[in-house]
Parts: C-alpha cells; structure tokens; sequence
C-alpha cells in the first residue's frame, strides 16, 4: 500500500474494462486516481491539476496521440512525474526513439497488477 495517500496517479487508457481495473486496484492501494481514455483528456488534466506524482499510459491510443506524445511534454512540463507505460506493443515503445522511453518502465500487457504496484512503489519512493 502507499505510505502516503496523497500520490496522484494519472492513468491514460482507451480500453473501459483496463482502466477500470487499473483504477481500482491503485485505489484500494491508497493512490488517488485520476483517468483519462485518450490524449485531449490527459493534456486536460495535466494543464489543470498542480501535483501528480506519476502516469501509467498506454502507447496506443485514440486520436493519433501516443502515450510517448503525452509523456514527453508533460516530464518537460513536471520533471518530477514519473511515467509507467504499458502496451500490448512494447517495442514500438523503445522504437519511438524517445528519451522518455528509454528511461520508463514498459510493462507489456497483459502484467500482473502486483508487478504494477511493485514497480509504483519503486519510482515513488
């Protein structure tokens, strides 16, 4: 469980039923939890919001938008957010040639929801 339940948690998923699990496992772990299905709701809440801790995105998403194209900028614009990202593609992950995607944890889907918040635990402390 998180030591400190004021970690914000921002979760960037167009799949309903896995950002669903995502947000309800990180919940009962103490995150707060925050959601988004695509990149104009992620560029939303980042503009908004003065203190997240970390993302969890996935790679492809709606939109045209990758979660590398909301990574990116959002780091440059917070450079204490960690980013998780989780794909069924992980390589194209690595391939995007990004900074960011060098240094980020990649967990291919499917993962193990323990694995998540292992690795969670492992950025925020």
């Amino acid at each position: 469980m998180s030591e400190d339940a004021q970690d914000v948690v921002l979760i960037v998923e167009d799949e309903p039923a896995i950002r669903r699990v995502l947000h309800d496992y990180l919940a009962g772990e103490g995150y707060r939890v925050l959601v988004a299905e695509d990149g104009a709701q992620a560029f939303e809440i980042l503009a908004s919001k003065p203190h997240l801790d970390l993302m969890v995105t996935d790679f492809r998403l709606p939109g045209g938008i990758s979660g590398v194209d909301i990574a990116e900028p959002a780091v440059k614009l917070r450079p204490e957010l960690k980013v998780i990202f989780i794909s069924g593609y992980p390589a194209e992950i690595l391939e995007s040639g990004s900074a960011i995607a060098r240094k980020a944890p990649i967990l291919a889907k499917p993962f193990d929801l323990n694995t998540l918040g292992e690795r969670i635990q492992q950025l925020l402390a």
